[in-house]
């Protein structure tokens, strides 16, 4: 890229609308590992692929372990990146793609430097610092915190998501700004207020937040509501 030039960003987020998984997985699925027919989890990759204008090889899937490893992508690594939470590259072309059905999907660009990056940011990997990782991981890369923008993805809201107060709090111990209380009065994390708080204590202050609950909206899965069921994915990929 030319100095100063900006590069175009797109960010996707599906529903579970729209696809060709049935019963519980009903019906736009992108996991492949919650139980649906394999076949059908093909069928909506493709048809995921296909409305974003790409190849099914270009979007890079994790498999997600709620950990801190990040990964640059360099090529189409041909199947998930094993047991990794945070993708970035610079490479144009190639879509990183998050799974998730409660937990935040995070999706980053530096539009000038031309460089990405998506993190699974549940609780666990919220709190080991997964964001803060994939943060790092670009800055590597030549993308400055300042020039950063952020998304994140539809998720489990606070006054939905209930937790024991001890866990609420340790949560809080290591991601101020999460510790809410529910509509139950009851203990609660809004995992996406640490997060974006923990950005701003970083130096990335662009950041959006996607309104909708994963648990209160019936068009998202949500694994805290139905248990067994869908995955989301939150996709991110820069075009030359």
């Amino acid at each position: 890229m030319q100095g100063g030039e900006k590069s175009r960003v797109r960010r996707i987020v599906t529903t579970r609308r729209g696809g060709a998984s049935g019963g519980k997985y009903s019906s736009f699925n992108l996991g492949d590992h919650v139980g649906d027919d394999p076949a059908a989890v093909r069928s909506n990759r493709r048809r995921l692929a296909e409305a974003m204008g790409l190849d099914d090889a270009d979007i890079v899937w994790m498999e997600q372990v709620h950990g801190t490893r990040v990964v640059r992508v360099t090529s189409r690594p041909g199947g998930a990146v094993p047991r990794t939470d945070a993708l970035v590259t610079d490479r144009p072309g190639l879509a990183l793609a998050v799974l998730s059905a409660d937990c935040v999907p995070v999706l980053a660009a530096d539009e000038e430097a031309g460089v990405i990056g998506a993190a699974h940011a549940g609780r666990v990997g919220a709190e080991k610092g997964i964001v803060p990782a994939m943060i790092a991981a670009m800055e590597s890369l030549g993308a400055q915190k300042e020039r950063i923008t952020v998304l994140l993805g539809p998720a489990a809201s606070g006054e939905h998501y209930e937790l024991p107060e001890e866990m609420a709090a340790a949560t809080e111990s290591v991601l101020p700004g999460s510790r809410c209380t529910t509509v139950d009065g009851t203990a609660g994390v809004d995992l996406r207020k640490g997060i974006a708080r923990q950005l701003a204590g970083l130096g990335v202050e662009q950041v959006d937040s996607d309104p909708r609950s994963t648990i209160a909206d019936p068009e998202l899965f949500s694994y805290r509501r139905e248990g067994t069921t869908g995955r989301l994915a939150s996709v991110i990929v820069r075009e030359a």
